[in-house]
């Protein structure tokens, strides 16, 4: 619990740092290097890493390095580990106790039952028996369940390690939610002037690691650890955990590792470099493997912190793919199933990653020949959201997604004159004005105000460009 504590203090406090010398940081690196005799200790290993890290900014810069290295040694360590193997391994070994602490206490009652009962007190026996039984057991049990509690452990240090590892790679440029990435593709920028250029220079800066954290990473093989925690729970973990109704909160747990590993992966994928994340061959099978855990999950809509992680991670994916010009994973269909589930979801990041999802995939096929049905259905549905969505955020990546989408491309302008994209965003124009005018200001920060005052100026640009598009058109 001291753990727990520690490590939640020191993050983002720097009022509390001033309180630590160097006889607390001895302290914390001997707890790191204690030697692991439970999954206890490890999830102490754990939460004293993450603490030696929240305190990185009164480590000696020539000690930042070293102890950069130890700190993800330690997360790597704990991500080796199959959380799904220890917890099926713990059952056995619960249910192995219990039936041994039974059988012993057979052996005891029958023994002490032999002498104490008389004759005319047979018929009490069952009942003597049973409450025996629950005697002995709780004088060999703990009052806690000891394998319960070690996987428990586990879990939470593999919980706790992606999370530190996803706040290594927010801490140096955090930016301030899911507008970060907002911005338009290279077609886009050459008709809108460097409209990002403004409001005292970029909107907000890239997402960027130190020398130290990223060659920590990659040493660490942290990538690849990463990428095993994001499979689905193992089937017979949750099986197992299910059966028993103090096991069960695990599986909540198993589910969480999961999203988390997502949402760590989404934050991998968008600082390192291809080849520290295995090529353009790595990059496609990363595609297929979360492809495929999202639509084998029929119900896969219904569970909000999956989908969002899921579209995080899939969303930083294809913007890697489309700028190295690596082919997209996703056929039309399955892209648009995403997209329909996820529009509808009660969590404007799940909307937000939908619509910039179909933004970076409309951008390559606008490229291409023979998509202008796809790129049509792209654009109705895009204007869709746009004009109608309860989120300026979430209107906001739309109306941006549209012009990636719309912005170059022979097949991209067929697209827009068909389905009336102009006309529509004409009418649409005024009252985005509007939105912006009497909701922006109470609702939103000034950093998505700025945001959305730029895309208010580079709707005007687009409307001006198409209007140039559908008079070369038509004349």
């Amino acid at each position: 619990m001291s753990a727990y504590c520690l490590q939640t203090v020191t993050e983002d406090n720097p009022e509390l740092l001033k309180y630590f010398d160097g006889t607390a940081l001895r302290v914390l690196e001997s707890a790191l290097l204690c030697p692991v005799t439970s999954m206890e200790y490890i999830l102490l290993k754990t939460l004293v890493a993450g603490t030696i890290w929240n305190l990185k900014d009164i480590i000696p810069s020539k000690s930042q390095a070293e102890i950069i290295n130890a700190v993800l040694k330690i997360l790597s360590e704990v991500l080796e580990l199959n959380a799904a193997d220890t917890v099926i391994q713990m059952k056995e070994a619960e249910t192995q106790r219990l039936k041994t602490a039974s059988e012993t206490e057979d052996i005891l009652t029958d023994a002490n039952g032999d002498d104490l009962v008389e004759d005319d007190e047979m018929e009490e026996i069952p009942r003597k028996k049973k409450m025996r039984r629950k005697t002995f057991i709780s004088d060999l049990l703990p009052s806690t369940d000891k394998e319960l509690r070690e996987s428990m452990a586990l879990l939470t240090a593999q919980q706790t390690a992606l999370e530190v590892i996803v706040n290594m790679c927010c801490s140096e440029d955090p930016s301030d939610d899911e507008w970060e990435e907002l911005s338009s593709s290279d077609e886009s920028e050459a008709f809108m002037e460097n409209s990002f250029n403004e409001c005292s220079g970029q909107l907000l800066s890239p997402l960027c690691l130190s020398h130290e954290i990223h060659s920590a990473l990659t040493n660490c093989l942290i990538p690849k650890k990463v990428f095993e925690k994001t499979a689905s729970p193992n089937s017979i973990a949750i099986d197992i955990c299910s059966r028993n109704p103090t096991w069960k909160p695990l599986i909540k747990k198993l589910n969480t590792i999961q999203c988390r590993a997502l949402m760590c992966l989404q934050s991998l994928v968008s600082l390192l470099d291809m080849d520290h994340l295995g090529g353009a061959p790595a990059l496609q099978t990363l595609a297929q493997h979360l492809s495929q855990l999202l639509f084998s999950q029929p119900d896969f809509a219904k569970h909000d912190d999956f989908l969002e992680a899921i579209s995080s991670a899939l969303r930083a994916l294809l913007q890697a793919m489309a700028a190295k010009n690596i082919p997209q994973c996703m056929t039309p269909e399955q892209l648009m199933t995403l997209c329909r589930a996820g529009i509808h979801s009660s969590s404007i990041g799940v909307r937000v990653n939908v619509v910039s999802i179909l933004g970076i995939t409309g951008s390559v096929l606008a490229k291409e020949d023979g998509t202008l049905e796809t790129l049509k259905t792209i654009g109705c549905f895009l204007l869709e959201v746009a004009t109608k969505d309860p989120s300026l955020v979430v209107i906001g990546e739309a109306l941006d997604a549209l012009f990636d989408v719309f912005a170059d491309g022979e097949e991209a302008e067929k697209a827009s004159v068909q389905i009336k994209l102009l006309s529509t965003l004409k009418e649409f124009q005024p009252v985005f004005k509007m939105k912006i005018r009497k909701e922006g200001r109470g609702k939103y920060s000034p950093d998505q105000l700025c945001v959305l005052d730029n895309v208010k100026m580079n709707l005007r640009r687009f409307v001006a460009y198409q209007e140039a598009v559908e008079k070369k058109l038509t004349s």
